[in-house]
């Protein structure tokens, strides 16, 4: 009698043990999420890296929130200086290029429709929408892994999410399925106390301000210079059963606009000009959405990819490749050629 009640009180203690465990690990879920939700706005500073096979790209990134959905998010190459920003309020969202003085504008889910490593709130919803979410400790830190939606990059296949005793993000790693860093993204400020005047999330006054800011400064060294297309920049990577057709230069007001034509089991088409700066603000209207990366923010239709990088401004266009599939084309795009 005694060993079987032994026995029992050693297995309700280890289900006790089992419990606490899943219980805490909740506990710092909820805490986290109740962080976002009693704030009235947020701002961090972070640096972010993007891993392209051996390529890397590093930026700076700003990121400013405030109730209900206002988002504003600085990417600042680290390598060019070139900025984008992401911003979204009651009209849409916006991606702005300010040394071009153009604004892409979007009806766009943005940016729940994806995951997002430098929002807060897009990493704490991947741990909730996960099931089978972890959490181990390490050096006095939370140590979270969970699943997460790239839906324009399939191969990231989950997270890890370091968080300090204090409730704090530090940093979140995003990996593929064979344990390969994606994404890396180390949290170094973060203000859950936010302040914002009312005009902060306004498209005018953020172009507005991004130009008092240049101006101040002695030397500029974010100012789009717009590139000389001598020669065609191509693509590194086909697909099976596709090559360059043709090449084609057609003279414009502001240079030369190349045209090329890739054919094969997947045809495509990939035209490269001149990025100018506009004398006026330009508001484009866009079909689509948007994703970052190399060293640009790119905007992806069902059949396009568009994007800014050195001075070039890149369309990718195709009636039979998936969007997916383009868009591993247009990461690849160097100044070395491909055999036709």
């Amino acid at each position: 009698m005694k060993k079987f009640l032994c026995s029992l009180l050693a297995i309700v203690f280890a289900l006790c043990l089992s419990g606490c465990g899943k219980e805490s690990e909740k506990t710092v879920l909820e805490k986290l999420s109740k962080n976002i939700e009693k704030t009235s706005g947020y701002k961090l500073e972070a640096e972010m890296e993007l891993i392209n096979n051996e390529d890397s790209y590093k930026y700076d990134v700003s990121v400013s929130y405030k109730k209900k959905d206002n988002y504003r998010v600085s990417l600042r190459n680290q390598t060019n200086n070139h900025e984008q920003i992401i911003l979204k309020n009651t009209d849409g969202v916006y991606v702005l290029t300010p040394t071009l003085n153009k604004s892409f504008k979007f009806q766009s889910k943005w940016p729940y429709n994806n995951s997002q490593s430098y929002l807060l709130q897009s990493v704490i919803s991947d741990m909730e929408n996960d099931s089978k979410l972890s959490m181990k400790k390490k050096s006095g830190n939370y140590i979270f892994t969970s699943m997460v939606n790239y839906k324009n990059n399939a191969n990231l296949t989950h997270q890890e999410v370091v968080v300090d005793k204090n409730l704090n993000i530090k940093q979140v790693t995003v990996y593929d399925d064979q344990e390969n860093v994606g994404i890396k993204v180390v949290f170094k400020e973060i203000d859950m106390n936010a302040k914002f005047k009312s005009n902060y999330f306004v498209l005018e006054e953020n172009m507005e301000a991004w130009e008092n800011t240049k101006e101040e400064t002695t030397t500029d060294q974010t100012e789009e210079t717009a590139a000389i297309l001598d020669e065609a920049i191509y693509p590194m990577y086909l697909p099976e059963g596709t090559y360059l057709e043709t090449e084609k230069t057609v003279d414009i007001d502001t240079g030369s606009r190349i045209i090329l034509t890739f054919a094969g089991d997947t045809p495509f088409m990939l035209v490269e000009e001149p990025a100018v700066k506009e004398d006026e603000l330009s508001v484009i209207p866009t079909s689509g959405d948007l994703d970052i990366f190399r060293d640009s923010v790119a905007i992806i239709g069902d059949t396009s990819v568009s994007f800014v990088s050195d001075g070039v401004e890149y369309y990718l266009v195709s009636s039979e490749m998936e969007v997916s599939e383009l868009v591993n084309v247009a990461k690849s795009i160097s100044v070395m050629p491909v055999s036709k």
